[in-house]
């Protein structure tokens, strides 16, 4: 028995609507049809796929498991049509992103609009959060995600674009005030602006190796980057910033970078994807434009740092 490409799309609009009379409405269609089409579907397959009532609509177990190879086989199907396209046809289309929030003030902000310019037949959905976000579950296409540690290994494909040093940074006002550091040591003796209550202290190292930690005054505390970056310019204090954040500060002398030589760390940006979802045009292009822009950010446009794995 060979299913229908079509009764596939209706039974998962079905679903992703939470009814028919939605998904009447999506598809141009009566409601009629749809729950015929179903039906059928269900006659074909001989097993019932959704409880319907008139007040409930709910996947059955069996139903459940064909609405997930129903949908890959969508996906798969859309991807072998734009192979075939993609060298000819404008991406277009709804990409949705996830990212945390620093990283979409910070780091996607800017390049956003323009991506939207590049792409006028695209459009960009983007959901800024501090939770974790399953690509797979949620229905996103792409995650853009800073990290301190390398990422767990999973199914999905990773491409590293980035790496921000933690940079020292402080407001010339605060830095009148008290003095600039002449070394790390000479932190304990400076205002804080830390992330947490508990994490005190800087691990800090320098290019020769060297590494040490310093547990600076605590003068204030938040878990929000945009707000110790709003502290730090008010001049309550030394702290910690991704070099992404204080970027356009440094620029405009708002802050000063303190002991260039040293660093707390680093954070590393990658772009994830479905394996799918990845090879839609549209993503594709989203995937690139991003990659190209965040390496130059580092004057690496013409290389940018990449890592692909499975």
């Amino acid at each position: 028995m060979a299913l229908n490409l079509n009764d596939l799309q209706i039974f998962v609009q079905a679903v992703d609507n939470g009814g028919f009379a939605a998904t009447a409405r999506r598809l141009g269609m009566p409601k009629s049809t749809i729950s015929k089409r179903i039906a059928a579907l269900e006659a074909d397959l001989d097993t019932r796929l959704l409880h319907r009532t008139s007040r409930s609509f709910l996947l059955t177990d069996s139903g459940r498991d064909f609405y997930e190879h129903a949908t890959a086989a969508l996906i798969e199907a859309e991807a072998a049509e734009n192979a075939v396209r993609r060298r000819h046809v404008e991406p277009s289309g709804i990409v949705r992103i996830t990212a945390s929030v620093p990283s979409a003030q910070f780091v996607l902000a800017d390049h956003l609009p323009s991506l939207a310019v590049a792409y006028p037949k695209l459009t960009l959905q983007i959901h800024a959060t501090d939770r974790f976000v399953d690509l797979v579950q949620e229905g996103f296409d792409i995650a853009v995600r800073s990290h301190f540690s390398p990422p767990p290994d999973s199914e999905l494909v990773q491409r590293q674009v980035s790496v921000d040093d933690m940079m020292l940074v402080a407001s010339p006002d605060y830095l009148e005030r008290h003095g600039l550091p002449a070394d790390p040591q000479a932190l304990q003796h400076h205002d804080g602006l830390l992330v947490s209550q508990t994490a005190k202290t800087w691990q800090l190292q320098n290019a020769e190796g060297g590494s040490l930690t310093v547990s600076p005054l605590c003068r204030f505390v938040a878990d929000e980057t945009l707000v110790l970056l709003r502290a730090a310019i008010s001049g309550l204090g030394i702290t910690c910033l991704p070099e992404a954040a204080c970027k356009a500060a440094l620029k405009s002398g708002q802050l000063v970078r303190i002991l260039p030589d040293w660093t707390a760390g680093s954070v590393t940006t990658t772009i994830l994807t479905t394996h799918r979802r990845g090879q839609l045009p549209g993503v594709r292009a989203v995937v690139e434009f991003l990659a190209r822009r965040l390496a130059a950010r580092h004057g690496d446009a013409d290389n940018p740092t990449r890592q692909e794995m499975r």
